[in-house]
């Protein structure tokens, strides 16, 4: 259990409601009547964000998050298999749980892996990838015009918009978040 006064940010939450994570938090004391705290809580299961209010010094409890490095194996019916970078046990973690995101994932990968009572709850991948276009239409001489982008199918099967000069078999830098491109690398 912690106090609401000492909640911050990013802390995790086991609330009757579910597991949540804290957002935003602020401190309120009213001219008249007890202080209280509102915060918004992101839930960490299905993405939804609510508004909670509490009393100042109520007690909630505070839920353990374990972040463990994971490196991805493969993918198959199942899911997407992961090998634990300390103990090298394997664990399956579910399509859901990684969304579009999993369009980024190439072998041998490293991601952070959250985890709550042993069930994995999130899968960040960095920031960027790096990623070979296996198809892309050529470039016509002369249609060079600033900002013009054409559609790339990536390793992963990824289909992105990429600047008309990067061509098939070159490796690009797209941004995991928005799945926008960066710059080319090779």
């Amino acid at each position: 259990m912690i106090s609401t006064n000492d909640v911050k940010p990013g802390m995790a939450l086991d609330l009757p409601e579910g597991l949540f994570s804290v957002v935003e938090y602020q401190h309120v004391k009213p001219g008249k009547g007890k202080a209280f705290v509102r915060m918004k809580l992101k839930n960490v299961r299905t993405g939804a964000v609510i508004d909670k209010t509490f009393r100042a010094g109520e007690n909630v409890p505070r839920a353990r998050i374990d972040r463990r490095d994971f490196t991805f194996l493969f993918r198959d019916d199942l899911g997407f298999h992961m090998m634990d970078g300390e103990t090298y046990e394997q664990t399956v973690i579910p399509a859901e749980l990684l969304g579009d995101t999993a369009d980024f994932l190439g072998d041998g990968m490293a991601v952070v892996v959250s985890m709550y009572d042993g069930t994995p709850v999130d899968v960040e991948l960095p920031a960027s990838v790096e990623l070979e276009v296996t198809y892309a239409e050529p470039g016509v001489k002369g249609d060079r015009v600033s900002g013009a982008t054409k559609p790339v199918t990536l390793s992963t099967g990824r289909v992105v918009d990429v600047p008309l000069f990067v061509e098939q078999g070159d490796v690009v830098k797209v941004d995991t978040r928005t799945g926008d491109y960066i710059t080319r690398v090779t």
